[in-house]
């Protein structure tokens, strides 16, 4: 690990990420998830993260690594069908990744996630923070639509509202 990408993780202060995501964009993502849900049975949650701390670095945490602590940190696991997915961005490394449940994940391939992500950060690499964000919920619904279609009892069973872990 280089001593640069350290210095700017333990460096970069938390709110750095209100610049990318102001409170519009939270709304339009939250809105966008809302949306998205009610077409399937998924649970989104979104979630931005602006640096890892010094233990992390330390240990060389990926940002897959990091994404599935968070997914168990925010209980996207605890839904009944096991249909939650974690759309996580690593904003300082400018990576993103998606860990779904054992439920979608037995039918979804790891392929079609990394294509929403690539979208997501190909976006992001254009300055469009929110409408990535956005296409990237679309995309992820598209998937989930196919394999688990929304019923007429389709709880929300975890929040829409994305996270900023600072």
């Amino acid at each position: 690990m280089s001593a640069l990408r350290m210095l700017r993780h333990l460096l970069t202060p938390g709110w750095v990420l209100n610049r990318a995501f102001p409170s519009s964009a939270l709304a339009a993502i939250e809105s966008a998830v809302r949306t998205s849900e009610a077409a399937h049975r998924g649970e989104i949650r979104f979630a931005v993260e602006a640096g890892l701390d010094f233990a992390d670095l330390r240990r060389g945490v990926t940002a897959r690594e990091r994404a599935v602590e968070v997914f168990s940190r925010l209980r996207v696991w605890d839904t009944a069908e096991n249909t939650g997915v974690l759309i996580y961005v690593q904003w300082l490394d400018r990576r993103v990744e998606i860990v779904a449940d054992r439920g979608i994940a037995a039918r979804v391939v790891q392929d079609e996630w990394d294509a929403v992500c690539r979208l997501m950060e190909n976006a992001f690499r254009e300055g469009r923070f929110e409408q990535g964000a956005v296409d990237a919920v679309v995309a992820a619904g598209a998937l989930l639509v196919k394999h688990f279609p929304a019923r007429p009892d389709n709880p929300n069973e975890l929040s829409n509202r994305p996270v900023l872990l600072r």
